[in-house]
């Protein structure tokens, strides 16, 4: 028999994260023994612990660990459950896991499967290096800042190197599981398992669901003030030169800074910031996707629906069928 361990971490996590994932492979272990006709189910499935002592989460809801980290010497998979909160002190109260979690990958062979926030655990072992990974968008600034050997790829709700997995933010870890059900337990399991519990199959992006706030968590005032004005006057024709003359420095400097700061060059941020708008417009109002199109400052017809479904996964007429009430019902 396989072995699967569902961490349970210490500290702060959302608790459906963990027991969602958990049922989810419990539902398709106990299908593929009928399928097989078996009397035997595939797989173990722990819940992993630092100690055996229930942990409580959100001060409502407590997990009771099936095994701890001391005594599983081998694991086929370790499926490294999403962390919440001050993530830099959650790693800290992890970090048993994480040395556990290496030891698992370098002498057994494990496969790891990181749940949203959890890539922070998983990338802390240093396993992620020079490989390629996904996270929760919200926590993409301080991936980069905290990880920068590692390639996150934002868009993605899952990502594979080499038998280490991951997936992106809150919900989309039921697509995870689903597909990590089909690496496990094959397609027919994991379809049966989508349809029973109702989750779309095969989705792997998360890029509508992102929302563009600008990363603004640095101590560059000249770069924070051309961010302002970059969000003030998105609808003008802006220059590199001209915003960096707005905040006193020379082009190359202002490049250099503003990259450093926000992981973006200045135009990537001007186009994000007008994709921004531009979906607050579709989901808000009746205007045509010309309209739109006009109002964010773009008259390339191809260059703005190009440029829209880049930073959002989708057209512009697809998302505003999508998020548009009014639209989506005269549809």
């Amino acid at each position: 028999m396989k072995h699967i361990s569902v961490i349970v971490p210490s500290g702060k996590s959302i608790v459906d994260t963990i027991i969602a994932p958990y049922n989810l492979l419990n539902m398709a272990n106990s299908y593929s023994m009928q399928l097989s006709k078996s009397h035997e189910k595939p797989f173990k499935i722990d819940l992993v612990g630092l100690t055996l002592e229930p942990v409580l989460y959100q001060g409502l809801f407590s997990i009771q660990p099936t095994a701890t980290i001391s005594d599983i010497d081998k694991t086929d998979l370790v499926v490294i459950s999403p962390i919440s909160g001050d993530l830099v002190l959650e790693i800290q109260q992890n970090i048993e896991f994480v040395q556990w979690i290496k030891e698992q990958r370098i002498k057994n062979g494990t496969e790891l499967a990181s749940l949203c926030k959890g890539t922070f655990l998983l990338a802390e072992t240093g396993l992620l290096n020079g490989k390629s990974c996904t996270t929760h968008w919200t926590a993409h600034d301080l991936f980069k800042q905290r990880y920068p050997k590692v390639n996150l790829i934002s868009e993605k709700i899952i990502c594979e190197d080499n038998g280490i997995y991951s997936s992106g933010g809150a919900y989309s870890i039921l697509n995870f599981t689903l597909y990590m059900i089909e690496r496990y337990f094959g397609r027919e399991t994991a379809i049966w398992c989508s349809k029973i519990a109702e989750i779309d199959f095969d989705r792997k992006s998360q890029s509508e669901f992102i929302i563009f706030n600008g990363q603004k968590d640095h101590s560059d005032p000249a770069i924070h003030k051309a961010q302002e004005y970059i969000e003030n006057n998105f609808k003008n024709k802006l220059s590199v030169e001209q915003i960096a003359d707005v905040v006193n420095l020379g082009s190359r400097s202002f490049l250099r800074r503003f990259k450093k700061a926000t992981f973006n060059t200045p135009l990537e941020y001007i186009r994000r910031v007008k994709v921004e708008a531009a979906k607050k417009q579709l989901e808000s109002t009746a205007k045509s996707i010309l309209e739109v199109m006009y109002f964010i400052g773009y008259n390339d017809e191809k260059a703005f629906r190009t440029t829209f479904r880049r930073y959002s996964g989708l057209s512009p007429k697809e998302y505003q069928k999508k998020y548009n009430r009014e639209i989506a019902f005269a549809s």
